[in-house]
């Protein structure tokens, strides 16, 4: 009886190969790149990064809330009242849902597009298809030198999202240059190419 193997590419393509006694030259080569039977192709979405910006750029909220509450602290000593020392918890509150949002905030590239994941108790899904991304930058203030992180910023033809931002990130040229590959991939596949109008807008068409 013969079977299937299916050989996963890293362009995000299936092959299926036909192995049994109908087919003997085939048996036992599903690691081998010759004598491949293509009977089908399929697109397989896969996550090809996937990542989160650095706590560091909550620096400034975390040192004022600190310094809060080093003055409430401070004052409750010098008056004796009690009730204040309860105040702390306002900046410290503060402090710890400011590091939850950034925390609850993903961003997931697949070999398809590109996903924001944001919100702590309501989550709000954001997704670009690859091919609609016209331009990258990659940003790098002295400050986030410092801790080898960097700003991806995306320029897209996508109406709702026309620029996304990945702020503080690390590898950010690495992660640009997968996004470069696959946006090449995406639209050789579909076919489609960057029309740029007088007024600077762009969009895409099929070929």
């Amino acid at each position: 009886m013969n079977s299937r193997s299916s050989i996963f590419l890293e362009t995000g393509f299936s092959f299926t190969l036909l192995t049994g006694p109908s087919f003997p030259l085939f048996s036992g080569l599903q690691e081998e790149a010759s004598g491949l039977i293509l009977v089908g192709m399929a697109p397989q979405e896969k996550v090809v990064w996937k990542g989160k910006s650095s706590q560091i750029t909550n620096f400034w909220p975390f040192l004022t809330c600190l310094l809060l509450i080093a003055v409430i602290i401070y004052a409750w000593y010098a008056t004796g009242v009690t009730w204040m020392a309860f105040l702390a918890f306002f900046p410290l509150g503060f402090a710890f849902w400011t590091w939850l949002q950034l925390r609850c905030t993903v961003f997931e590239l697949t070999n398809e597009r590109i996903r924001v994941y944001e919100g702590v108790l309501n989550q709000e899904i954001n997704e670009v298809e690859l091919y609609r991304v016209k331009d990258t930058r990659i940003r790098r203030p002295f400050w986030l030198r410092l801790f080898g992180l960097s700003n991806l910023v995306l320029t897209t033809s996508d109406r709702s999202l026309p620029q996304i931002t990945l702020p503080a990130i690390s590898q950010a040229t690495s992660v640009r240059e997968k996004l470069r590959r696959y946006v090449e991939l995406l639209r050789d596949r579909k076919r489609v190419r960057e029309v740029d109008f007088e007024d600077g807008d762009g969009d895409l068409d099929l070929l």
